[in-house]
This record gives C-alpha cells, structure tokens and sequence, in this order.
C-alpha cells in the first residue's frame, strides 16, 4: 500500500487479481452444466482490464447501456455471453445491440419490445429477446437497492410477459428465447432468490404448455458481500446499513440454490452477479490531510470523498476502515469521522470508527470498495477522479491514469 501510494499518490482504487478470479471462478465452477451462464454485471465495476479478466475467467457480460456494451465488446465478450437490461433503451442501444448479435436483449416494457419488433423489422433482422418479469418479492436490503417489488420501475407484471411472449413469438422480426428477474442488490438471504428461481420456472413451464419454449431462465444478481467483516473497530458496535450486518451465504450455496429448480425443469440458466464479484476484491486507499475536533465529533479529513466513493453518502452504507500501518504500542484508539473535502455536508465515509491515533500524511484504506466505488465516481467540485490499480502476487499495474485537469475540459466548447 505504501508502495503503491508513493509511486502513484492518492486517492486511488486497488483491486486484487487473485480474489477476482477466485470470485468469477467460483460462479463458473460452482455448478458444472454446459446450460448455465454467469453475466457479470459491468455496472458494479467496468474497468477494461477487469473485464478481461473476467472474461478469461468464462464470464459474460449483463450491459445496461450502449457504453457498457462497447466496453464488454471491448473486452472481447463474445456476443453470445452478452445480455442487455434496462428499462429505457434508445434506438441506438438497440441498433447498436443488433450490430453486435448479443444473447438477447431484455424488455421491460410493452412500448419496448413495439420499438425492438420495429427497428429489427426494419433492418430485417430478428431479435432475440427475453422479458424481465416483476416477480413482487420483497427482499431486505437498502430501499434504493430493491428492484423486484410491484411498485418498481422494473420489469413487466407477469400477465404482461406472457403477453409480450405471445407477441414476440407471432412476430417475424423478434424470437422469444428468455424469462427474467432482478429482485435487488445486497441481499444476504438466500430464500427471496430461491421463490424468484421457482416463480420463473412456474411461469415457464406455463409458457411452454401454451407453445412458447424458452432457452433460459434468468434468475438475476444481487448476492450481497460482508461488508461489515473486517474488524479493526476494537469493541466498536456500529450502526450499520440494512444487508450490510448479515453474513453472505458463499458463492457455491447461491448459485447451487438458484440454479437447482431451473436446471431441474430442463431450462439453461442465467446469472448476473455484480457486487459478489468485484466487491470484496477492492478498496480505495486515501491519505489523511488535516484533523479538527467539532461539536464533539473529531473529524479526519482524507483525500477521498464522496466524489469517488458516494455509497455511504447516497446509501448511508457501511465500509470497514483499516490504518495502514500498526498503531504503536500504548497509543488507545480513538474516535473518528472519517470525511472528504467536498463541500457538502454528506461528505463522509465512516462514522464514529475506532481507529488508532491519525496523523497528516497517514494512509487508510476503505475496504470492500470494489463494486459501486469508481463505477459511481464523478467530477463534483472539480475534483479529479482517482486512478486504479491490479495487485497481482508482488507486482502492481496501473489500469486506468489518474484524471489531470485537462480532463475537465472534455467535450468543452466556446460559445460562438
């Protein structure tokens, strides 16, 4: 870390090769069957030389956007491991999707699959879709993180799908290949993932008595990771967001539970792991600037802030919070707020942490900062977003520079 941070300062994103392997293999190996596909989900982290790696790994690529499909293509994701989610596709998304002959798109809309049926027929092509379906499963985790309930945004009712299917097979320019569901992301229990699995393959099989046989099923994402097991708190009890305080099941329960009902009923499977890939493989390591007591509260004031980690801020979450070197001996710890220089008074990465005595130039490092970390960083305040680095043994790369100030001016023009 110390290493790292003096030959490329701070703050800075460092992920570690050896755990993103392990995570995506664990995916790929949990369950040995040529009929399930893991896509991993490009919005919890899409950095180039990670996709690479996972798909070296055998993973696919679940794209919600034309920018993370270029960037999986990019990666050389075979088109036929990609899926394309999301509720509001333009038409040069789809256009874009069509070009490249990904796996399928996912509509979530009946607008959606008129446009789709559209802009295929037009280009006489055919397009392979599948229908995200709302299963209305309530799970416990973040409100903002839930996606699979009947008053989200997200997916069609059932009726509606078996609709959209009916329609989709009669259409020359559109083939019916999958049924999907998202119910949420950090989610530690695995029985809300099991009932989607079941409740995609009743509907299925209904499907399929009425003449439609779908390939897959597509039971989504959302494991959740621990963020709160890395204890450095010192007796520390802290208050911590919903799904971030129970212990995630491993990556082979998950998937052997979701995937057991699907293969079983003689459909392929689909998965869409995101956060349970990158999550735990990550942190973002900061440097301590100044430290000011106010109000009560002792501040530590770091180079980071929520312009490059905003989970705590947009989701009141937990991360555990390490020192980077030992505290010295005699030194008892003392109580932190750990926040940035952006001016806002959300500003903050941890609160009320135990942490040994801080000093101006001390590194910490924000752990589990893999998945939403840098994917979510942006130039608020001016502010540069960080760099990124690969730890593999005792080797490190720069995967992605750090920002100049030249960068705030892209795409800038003059007015006439």
């Amino acid at each position: 870390m110390v290493e790292i941070a003096t030959a490329v300062g701070t703050p800075i994103y460092i992920y570690s090769q050896a755990e993103l392997q392990a995570r995506a293999a664990a995916f790929v190996t949990a369950v040995p069957s040529a009929n399930t596909l893991a896509c991993y989900a490009v919005k919890a982290n899409n950095n180039p030389a990670i996709l690479g790696l996972l798909r070296q790994a055998g993973l696919g690529a679940d794209v919600t956007s034309g920018g993370e499909l270029f960037l999986a293509l990019h990666a050389d994701i075979s088109p036929d491991k990609i899926i394309f989610s999301g509720v509001g596709k333009r038409r040069d998304e789809i256009e874009m999707a069509l070009d490249a002959g990904i796996r399928a798109l996912h509509v979530e809309s009946a607008m959606e699959l008129e446009a789709i049926a559209a802009i295929a027929g037009e280009r006489q092509q055919v397009a392979r879709i599948g229908v995200r379906v709302n299963p209305d499963i309530h799970a416990e985790t973040h409100p903002y993180m839930t996606t699979g309930e009947k008053w989200h945004k997200f997916g069609v009712a059932p009726e509606t799908a078996v609709t959209l299917l009916h329609a989709a097979r009669e259409h020359p320019a559109l083939h019916p290949v999958g049924l999907a569901a998202h119910i949420g992301s950090q989610i530690t229990a695995v029985p809300p993932f099991v009932q989607s699995a079941h409740f995609l393959v009743q509907l299925a099989d209904e499907l399929a008595a009425s003449g439609i046989r779908l390939e897959y099923v597509d039971v989504g994402g959302g494991l959740g990771i621990d963020y709160g097991d890395w204890r450095l708190e010192i007796g520390d009890s802290p208050q911590q967001s919903p799904g971030s305080n129970r212990q995630s099941p491993p990556i082979v329960e998950w998937v052997t539970a979701v995937t057991q009902p699907i293969l079983a009923a003689g459909y392929g499977v689909v998965m869409e792991p995101g956060r349970s890939v990158v999550g735990p493989a990550g942190c973002l390591l900061t440097r301590l600037t100044y430290t000011k007591t106010q109000g009560g509260t002792q501040f530590a004031i770091v180079d980071a802030g929520m312009s490059d980690l905003i989970r705590p801020t947009l989701y009141d979450a937990y991360h555990p919070v390490l020192p980077v070197a030992e505290a010295p001996d005699g030194h008892a710890a003392e109580r932190y707020t750990v926040v940035g220089p952006i001016c806002e008074t959300g500003d903050w990465l941890a609160k009320e942490r135990a942490l040994p005595p801080l000093r101006p130039g001390d590194l910490v490092a924000i752990m589990q900062a893999g998945a939403y970390g840098y994917a979510m960083a942006s130039n608020y305040n001016g502010r540069l977003k960080p760099a990124e680095i690969l730890v593999n043994g005792n080797r490190f790369t720069l995967i992605r520079k750090r920002q100049d100030y030249t960068h705030l001016l892209d795409g800038c023009l003059a007015p006439e």
